[in-house]
């Protein structure tokens, strides 16, 4: 990351750099990211994402959302869980996704492992790894791609059974779903 600073958007508010390249990005930006989710399906959703989209932009993986939600049942855990070997051939020919066999296998694999999990059980594991609140990042060279944090809600998330969860991932997951607030300081998007 660079050390740029908020910049003016399409409407002159201040906002992240990286939100400004594309409409779906500002959205984005602005109405969820870095908001607080909570729920085992949609923290699925939102770690799954995340580890389709390790290697390759945000915005791929942003575009293709509807085609991984139809894909993947909307993320319903129990009913990712119990995919059978047709579903896994049906998603590595769906143009709608990314078709990283690897990445589908993983996306299978977690759905089974937390689909033993108590009700609420990954949402709690997830939200207890949240860090204090810190200074807000004046740049994007502020903002970190790991944090002690993150490496060790990976290393949890291994020791449980999760796969494609590592330190970065992890990281992003936290950024997106609000256990951080990697807005910066100048953000109109900000919240604290």
């Amino acid at each position: 990351m660079t050390d740029s600073a908020a910049l003016a958007g399409p409407d002159g508010a201040l906002r992240c750099p990286w939100a400004l390249s594309t409409e779906d990005y500002v959205a984005y930006h602005d109405e969820e990211w870095g908001r607080p989710v909570h729920g085992d399906d949609a923290l699925y959703e939102r770690l799954s994402l995340e580890a389709f989209q390790s290697g390759l932009s945000w915005i791929t993986i942003l575009r293709r959302r509807p085609g991984f939600r139809a894909a993947f049942a909307d993320f319903r855990i129990e009913k990712v869980a119990a995919f059978t070997e047709a579903d896994r051939d049906r998603l590595l020919a769906d143009a709608g996704i990314i078709r990283n066999r690897a990445k589908i296998d993983a996306t299978l694999a977690n759905a089974r492992v937390l689909a033993d999990w108590a009700p609420g059980e990954l949402d709690e594991l997830i939200w207890s790894h949240a860090p204090k609140p810190g200074p807000a990042p004046k740049t994007l060279g502020d903002v970190p791609a790991v944090t002690p944090e993150s490496t060790a809600l990976s290393k949890t998330l291994k020791k449980r059974g999760l796969r494609f969860v590592g330190p970065t991932t992890a990281y992003a997951l936290m950024q997106a779903c609000g256990l951080v607030d990697d807005h910066l300081e100048a953000c109109v998007a900000r919240l604290s």
